[in-house]
């Protein structure tokens, strides 16, 4: 089940006696969790029948006995056991998630990793309650979940907009929430959000940044991207290494895999990546300037220094800094 769907059920007071969420992405998790302990109980009962358990701290039969007890003063007891990750004891409550209260609700808050589905655990939470398995939004949809959350704020945003939150803060949708939460009480509702309002509130330029470097890249805009490099050299957070080699290699993957492409019409291209059509434009033009040998070899050079940036084959000898000019110097000769 969808996270939206979960939280609009919780909202309309559908509440289950157990909610395991579990899995890699933990801003999901959070935000049910969030919804729920806003929710479950009204605000005179949460002194007597709320219950947060750190996973670290949890014991065992202590949790146990907090599950059974019977509410005080009201209908239903929350118990939420946030970073159960930690936890050493969720096999031993098994028998609970076979036979919960029925006037318990208890949420599990798994985060970072999936429980191993094939534990009786997670079996009865699912008979008997809800199981949320969290999954890192893919890559390529990273875009449109910003726009979406976006717009469900109130505003509107650009595609470079979207595209440099996108870049600089990577895959963290708690980072990229925060920040678009910043914006929304700086600017007014209604209003898009541009590069400009990134730049001057977030701190991200908008000239001198991993997407325009891969852009310049892409049109062998050989002043233009040493020029970035310069800026990434005095200004390390910008453009980290470890950060620039993953969208570097995912760029050059995608010229591969245009070369090979037996249909190389733009709607084909689009599809066959899942980029906007505009995007397939400008990869489409960057497979002309290099061919599959030039890029297939830049692969490798992204391979090699990926491992000397972890410190592999570099004896220290050669900075952060040194690294990137010699590894934007060969990919662009």
């Amino acid at each position: 089940m969808d996270s939206k769907l979960i939280i609009k059920e919780i909202q309309a007071g559908k509440l289950e006696k157990i909610y395991f969420l579990h899995g890699e992405e933990p801003y999901f998790i959070d935000e049910i969790t969030s919804v729920i302990e806003a929710t479950a109980l009204e605000p005179h009962e949460k002194d007597f029948n709320q219950m947060i358990i750190y996973g670290k701290d949890a014991e065992p039969l202590s949790l146990l006995s907090e599950l059974k007890n019977y509410p005080m003063m009201g209908n239903r007891k929350l118990v939420i056991l946030k970073e159960a990750q930690e936890f050493k004891g969720l096999e031993l409550l098994e028998s609970y998630f076979e036979q919960p209260s029925d006037s318990t609700i208890f949420v599990v808050n798994y985060k970072y990793k999936t429980f191993d589905a094939r534990k009786k655990s997670l079996k009865f939470a699912a008979q008997n309650g809800l199981v949320y398995k969290s999954e890192k939004v893919k890559d390529y949809k990273l875009n449109e979940w910003i726009e979406s959350y976006v717009k469900s704020q109130g505003f509107g945003i650009t595609s470079k907009a979207c595209m440099l939150l996108a870049e600089f803060l990577g895959n963290d949708l708690g980072r990229i929430v925060n920040e678009i939460d910043k914006l929304a009480i700086l600017l007014e509702k209604g209003t898009t959000i541009n590069d400009i309002h990134i730049e001057e509130n977030i701190g991200i330029s908008k000239d001198y940044n991993i997407f325009e470097l891969v852009k310049a890249i892409g049109v062998r805009d050989v002043p233009k991207a040493f020029n970035i490099v310069h800026y990434f050299n005095y200004n390390p957070k910008a453009g980290e290494m470890i950060v620039m080699i993953p969208n570097l290699f995912n760029f050059f993957s995608q010229l591969m895999r245009i070369h090979f492409l037996p249909n190389k019409s733009k709607e084909s291209v689009a599809a066959a990546l899942r980029v906007h059509p505009f995007i397939a434009g400008e990869l489409m033009n960057a497979a002309k300037v290099y061919n599959p040998k030039k890029a297939a070899a830049n692969i490798a050079i992204l391979h090699e220094f990926d491992l000397k940036a972890k410190g592999v084959g570099n004896t220290g000898a050669f900075s952060q800094g040194d690294l990137l000019k010699e590894m934007i110097y060969r990919l662009l000769h």
